[in-house]
């Protein structure tokens, strides 16, 4: 059976989908606040609230994810350093090899 590829195969993919689930939330954010505001007109006072829980939910969300996409990109920064550490360092043992 083959492994099927996912968005979390790589920095990068993980990358991209934290990106596209800020978006979502960003998206999910703005329908709540329209929402609240038919809530406030029609004055459901417990719907108002349970908006407000939701607005709160999402803003942790956000927090989360950005949480996510700093860390994200500072392992791709210190792969890519790591991984040029590494470059330089064969090429290092190849120029002392060959004389």
């Amino acid at each position: 059976m083959s492994e099927e590829r996912t968005p979390f195969d790589s920095i990068e993919g993980s990358l991209e989908y934290i990106v596209l689930l800020r978006q979502a939330i960003e998206t999910a954010r703005g329908a709540v606040a329209i929402e609240k505001r038919r809530a406030q007109a029609e004055d459901a006072r417990r719907r108002i609230e349970a908006l407000q829980l939701v607005a709160y939910k999402l803003e942790r969300l956000a927090s989360h994810t950005d949480s996510s996409r700093r860390l994200l990109n500072d392992l791709r920064t210190l792969r890519r350093l790591l991984l040029n550490e590494r470059e330089e360092a064969a090429e290092r043992r190849t120029d002392l090899a060959h004389p």
